[in-house]
């Protein structure tokens, strides 16, 4: 059995919390609105941290919602989402997943914005691998995290075992 390092533990992750909403407050200052997506699971769930405290910084509309991905098998199952992506048109939408590692997910979740015409479309992840083998770029980054492809990142945001650990 592998051995884990706790990498961030609870406190550390609610300051890249704090820091990412800052980021995406400053470089959308000037915004009246903003589409916060999460990633089912734990993308959906960060998602809500970081509008909470968008929503304690600043007066920007934050909207929520999640999207629906088989992360096994993107390409052959429908993305789904729990809001309706034309309310999402010529507006500013952040992508919010826990890990950016190969890209794939990012890249299929992006995929589902095609379909209509977004302002700007933004990626953020709490932890980013640097291993991806998709043209996807995290445009806000918790923590960057050079690891070997044998290892294996787990994000864990809720209960008493909250942390991002490496294996």
């Amino acid at each position: 059995m592998s051995e884990k390092s706790k990498i961030l533990n609870r406190d550390e992750i609610s300051k890249k919390i704090i820091r990412l909403s800052w980021e995406i407050y400053e470089n959308n200052i000037n915004k009246k609105e903003l589409f916060i997506v999460g990633v089912k699971g734990r993308g959906g769930l960060l998602s809500k941290e970081l509008c909470k405290e968008l929503n304690k910084i600043s007066k920007i509309k934050i909207n929520t919602g999640t999207i629906s991905i088989n992360k096994d098998d993107p390409k052959n199952d429908k993305i789904t989402s729990d809001f309706n992506i034309k309310d999402c048109e010529n507006s500013i939408v952040i992508l919010v997943d826990d890990v950016l590692n190969s890209g794939r997910t990012l890249m299929y979740a992006s995929s589902f914005f095609l379909h209509i015409s977004v302002h700007k479309l933004s990626i953020l992840v709490l932890v980013n691998r640097t291993h991806t083998r998709y043209p996807v770029k995290a445009d806000y980054v918790g923590l960057s995290l050079a690891t070997t492809l044998k290892e294996y990142i787990n994000v864990v945001l809720a209960g008493d075992e909250q942390g991002v650990y490496l294996n």
